[in-house]
């Protein structure tokens, strides 16, 4: 479950890049590509630190949830296909919580505002457990 990491980037880096983003809502089109990248690289380091994550999915619909979940594992090292909820793809707004202990998620009814991914990072080191976010739902599409 490692990705590599630039050579500058600490844990404690980390940790505050990670906390700066803390009930932030909705990050702006206009973030600096290398912020974007740092934040990138923050959470799969932490998530390489911790023991499992959870991860909480605020989206507009089924599909934008379950793409941003898959790439957001697939950033985070984990291997494999989830197999989609056939029966319960709908249309309408979705929280989706995965759960990496167990590899499975369960998706409900949404009627928040909010959208975006919240990680949620299990570890005895009081650095690496938390939950952070919101961040984008396609932080990690196309990287």
């Amino acid at each position: 479950m490692s990705a590599s990491q630039p050579a500058d980037l600490t844990l404690d880096r980390a940790s505050k890049i990670l906390k700066s983003y803390d009930d932030s809502i909705q990050l702006s089109n206009i973030e600096p590509l290398a912020e974007l990248d740092e934040l990138r690289n923050s959470l799969r380091l932490i998530a390489s630190l911790s023991s499992s994550q959870n991860l909480g999915i605020c989206a507009d619909n089924f599909r934008q949830g379950f793409s941003a979940l898959t790439s957001y594992l697939k950033a985070f090292g984990y291997q494999g296909n989830l197999e989609q909820d056939k029966e319960n793809q709908s249309n309408e707004p979705v929280y989706l919580k995965f759960s990496t202990q167990k590899m499975s998620y369960y998706s409900s009814e949404y009627t928040g505002e909010y959208r975006g991914v919240l990680v949620s990072y299990q570890s005895e080191d009081d650095l690496i457990a938390g939950t952070y976010g919101h961040f984008p739902l396609d932080l990690f599409l196309n990287n």
